[in-house]
């Protein structure tokens, strides 16, 4: 397997990662009681800080937009499920429209180009766009092999 290929798997562990720490210390900040309590914010400041270190790891190989999109919508679905399921946080349908829409953001975004254009055109902003897209990631000569 090329430095490149492998890369990729490890990459999305590291986003994984850091949806996983990014929702663990959301899940926790109301334990720490506006940080008055050592141990509970000890514990959400590591886990935000590990989250950030873990996108930071995973954004050399993915595009920022791909990452952020699964970061910031699978960890606010995720909260969101895990205060009505364990919280005791009510259900309403308003919750579960704004979730559905969630989904369905990142959804569209990864679908339609979230990751950039790989053919090198410029992108709605008129900025060229040189971050593979999809598959391409998996392409050897889309890009340099990072660092």
């Amino acid at each position: 397997m090329s430095g490149r290929r492998a890369a990729v798997p490890r990459a999305w562990a590291f986003l994984a990662a850091a949806i996983a720490f990014e929702i663990t210390a959301t899940v926790l900040l109301d334990s720490t009681e506006q940080f008055t309590r050592p141990l509970p914010s000890i514990v959400v400041a590591v886990g935000y800080v590990t989250s950030f270190t873990c996108m930071a790891q995973a954004l050399r190989t993915l595009p920022v937009s791909l990452a952020y999109a699964l970061w910031s919508g699978l960890g606010t679905a995720a909260v969101a499920v895990i205060g009505v399921l364990f919280l005791g946080e009510g259900l309403s349908v308003a919750k579960i429209a704004g979730l559905a829409l969630i989904v369905a953001g990142v959804v569209v975004l990864n679908l339609g180009g979230a990751a950039g254009r790989s053919d090198g055109t410029a992108g709605d902003d008129g900025s060229a766009q040189s971050v593979p897209a999809g598959d391409d990631l998996l392409d050897e000569s889309a890009g340099p092999e990072p660092a």
